[in-house]
Formats: C-alpha cells, structure tokens, sequence
C-alpha cells in the first residue's frame, strides 16, 4: 500500500533518530576507554618503533580531542549492523520479493566483509608498513610520531582496505541489475589489475608496501566475485525460465478455453474434413478465393444501392461471415492468431458450405 510523502519523512526522520542515538550511547560507552582503543591503535606502530621513542602530541588539545574523535568513529563502526538495519527497515517496503531476498544477504555480507577489510590492514598490512618505515629512517632522525597524524593515517587505510573488500558486492549487483556479465568482467582483467594499483595508489600513503598489499587484495576479490556472480547468473536465468513456462502455460490454458466455448474440438473438425475427402488450397489458390468472395460482397453492397432487393435473414448471416472472412485476413497480416483462430472457429460453425471450405484452408495454414 502507497503511503502518503509526509509519512515517508516522519519514517526517515524517526529512524535517523533511532541511529544518532544508537551512536551516542555507543561513544558514551567507548569514551572512557579512549586512550585504551587509542593504544590498541597505535600498537603495531609502537612495536617497531626505536628503543626510547615514543609517540608525541604536538598540539595543545590532542591529548583530550584524538581520543574523542577515535572513540566516536570507533561508535559508527560497531554500530554499522544497526545502522544498516534502519536502513534495510526503510527501503524494504518499496522492493519487490526477490529483490528483497537479495538485498538482505548483500547488506549483512557487506558489513562482514568491511570489518574483514580492516582486520586486514591492522594484522597484515599495518606491522609490513611500519616495519618498513622506522627501517628507512635517516641516520641521526628519532621516530616520534604525531598521535593525531597517526590516527588520521591509519583511518585513511581502515576505509581503504574496507572499501576495497566491497568488490565482490559490487560485482554481483553489476551482474544481477544486468549490466554485465562475469564474461566481460573477466575480459576486463587486464585493465582491472592496472586499475586496481591505481586506485591503491590513491587511496593509501604514498608508498609502494601499502599500495601494493591494497592493490593485490583488490585483484583477488575482483576474482572471487567473478565466480559468485557466475553462479547467481545460474539461478537467476533458472528463475525466470520458471517464470516465463509458467506464463506461457496460463496464456496456453486460456486460450484452449476461449476456444473450448467459442467453438467444436478441433478433433472433431479433423475427422469432418477427413469424412468429406477435403484437401488444403495452395497459397495462391487461396489469395483468388479471398478476393472471390469480397468482391461478391462488393457486388452485393453495390446492389442494395442500386435497387431495393429482399434481404432474408440467410443472406445476412452470410454477409457477416463474409466480413468475418475480412477481418480474419487482416488479424493475419497484423500476426494476430489467436484472434483470427477464434473468429475461425465461428465461421466454421455459422458459415456457408464456401465460407467453410475457406475457413478450413486458413486453419491448416495456421496449424503449418
């Protein structure tokens, strides 16, 4: 059932306040232990890091403000399924049942795969990069890392990595909204491999550790969602081959319906033909008779003008089989059978001996 625009704004506006307050209570949660989710952070920085070095604050309030701002991502962060689920609340009266099956596993994946993302770079990619830049460190250079900066460097590879394991959801939706399909993609690979470093290059710290172990990653999922879409490519065109014999055999049933009363079986009009030795006409001897009859028709329209004549009730009933005759020559060139099938059915029943004989030739060339 539609419901009112207004309605859909107080929904949006009650579950955007259900999601802020969600959260709040979060971050009032996880702000007293700031600086321990701060140092579980800067952990794998503070394991390579030279003897009697340590991180430094440089300005006056980060202190109080990085653990803060950490605190609240950290809040968005562990509140994504609920967050999700108010959006999945919204959305899903507007889609239909098999959009709805799909939409509810691809949203729970997602959030499953960015968290998978980030443990990534934290275990992998986080120990490998710092390694290698306290390794690199001029002569006569202490390594005292900004704790600011350093937040705001491992935030940019959490998003990174977490985005980049989103590959093979947007694979699939490509595949199952039909704008490609795992063919293409997989003739794309080349171009997906340089764009893959690309992207890494852009989205992580300009060097080659971290864009290469954001980059390698990408390669491999794109891979994976190649093979998932593959399979869900199968069940989707299974799907619709249901569909489509169950639509046909409902338009099959009424149509044996419609015929059922509209005329005999056509068994019986089989064995009649058969009793009555009647052969098919070819296709021109065919096109003679249909101008045969409408130019006696022509004639006769003629003759009602000309003179008064009796009209009985026969010659009437022949006259409208003969413009049955018409109109089922013109159902044919426009490649509606069904139609001129069922105008048939009555010529056979109501027609003259040639009306008949003509409706039969028509039926065996549709039957052909």
């Amino acid at each position: 059932m539609e419901q009112p625009f207004m309605s859909h704004l107080l929904e949006l506006r009650d579950r955007l306040l259900r999601a802020v307050l969600v959260v709040l209570v979060v971050f009032l949660v996880l702000f007293p232990f700031g600086n321990d989710i701060y140092h579980f952070i800067a952990e794998p920085l503070m394991a390579v890091m030279p003897e009697g070095t340590s991180m430094i604050a440089t300005k006056v309030a980060s202190p109080f403000l990085t653990p803060f701002k950490l605190s609240l991502i950290a809040a968005v962060f562990f509140s994504m399924p609920y967050l999700l689920y108010q959006l999945w609340g919204f959305i899903a009266p507007g889609l239909y049942a098999h959009e709805k099956k799909m939409a509810m596993p691809l949203l729970a994946s997602s959030v499953v795969l960015f968290y998978l993302g980030a443990a990534f770079a934290y275990y992998v990619v986080f120990p490998l990069v710092f390694k290698f830049f306290t390794s690199v460190t001029p002569e006569g250079v202490a390594v005292m890392t900004d704790i600011s900066e350093y937040l705001d460097f491992v935030l940019t590879l959490f998003f990174a990595f977490g985005l980049a394991f989103e590959i093979p959801i947007a694979t699939i939706l490509l595949v199952w909204m039909g704008m490609t399909t795992p063919q293409k993609l997989a003739s794309k690979r080349p171009y997906v491999i340089v764009g893959a470093f690309v992207i890494g290059m852009l989205l992580t710290p300009p060097d080659v550790i971290s864009q290469t172990m954001l980059a390698l990653p990408m390669w491999v999922l794109f891979e994976a969602g190649i093979i998932f879409s593959r399979f869900f490519v199968r069940e989707k065109d299974e799907d619709e081959t249901e569909d489509d014999e169950e639509e046909a055999s409902s338009s099959a049933a009424d149509a044996t319906a419609a015929a059922t009363v509209a005329t005999p079986p056509v068994h019986a009009q089989a064995a009649d033909d058969d009793d009555n030795g009647f052969k098919p006409l070819s296709d021109e001897e065919m096109e003679a008779e249909l101008d045969r009859l409408e130019a006696e028709l022509d004639e006769e329209e003629a003759s009602w003008h000309e003179e008064p004549a009796e009209n009985t009730q026969e010659n009437k009933d022949q006259d409208a089989v003969d413009k049955k005759l018409e109109r089922i020559n013109r159902l044919r060139e426009d490649m509606d059978f069904d139609a001129a099938r069922k105008l048939l059915y009555e010529v056979l029943v109501e027609g003259s001996d040639e009306q008949v004989v003509v409706a039969k030739n028509i039926l065996s060339q549709l039957d052909d």
